[in-house]
């Protein structure tokens, strides 16, 4: 293993409750074992995104009810191609070479799992997407 891929493996949070099991799909391993520390380490940086989300889109968010709210960040995060495809590079950044090309053989259903746990972590702190008391 290189340098790089033994820093991302060590900067990466342990999650307890992701177990991985043989019984488990390859996607469901992949999920537990890199995607979710991924997403738990990448956490701050994906509330940024979505801030600067909302106020490039003139902060429409912000007059929305709370059903709307979580519609719209499904909206965004499943929808907008050049939202998710950032969202994708934010994680697929993390991805050690072996994890890349892992992830190579079937991005199609590890991006479903990747947006999954994206928008389930922006609906879990929409707490904190209140509109700015004062704009810097």
């Amino acid at each position: 293993m290189n340098n790089r891929d033994e820093y991302l493996v060590a900067l990466r949070p342990e999650i307890p409750n992701a177990r991985v099991s043989d019984e488990m799909s390859m996607e469901e391993q992949f999920q537990n074992r890199t995607l979710r520390p991924i997403a738990k380490l990448q956490h701050d940086l994906l509330i940024a995104v979505f801030h600067n989300y909302i106020k490039k889109h003139k902060n429409v968010f912000f007059g929305l009810t709370s059903n709307k709210r979580i519609d719209y960040i499904e909206n965004a995060v499943n929808r907008d191609q050049k939202f998710r495809n950032s969202l994708k590079g934010i994680i697929i950044g993390q991805f050690t070479v072996n994890e890349y090309l892992m992830y190579i053989k079937n991005s199609s259903a590890l991006n479903k799992r990747m947006m999954n746990l994206v928008r389930e972590r922006l609906i879990n702190s929409i707490q904190l997407f209140e509109r700015p008391s004062v704009e810097l």
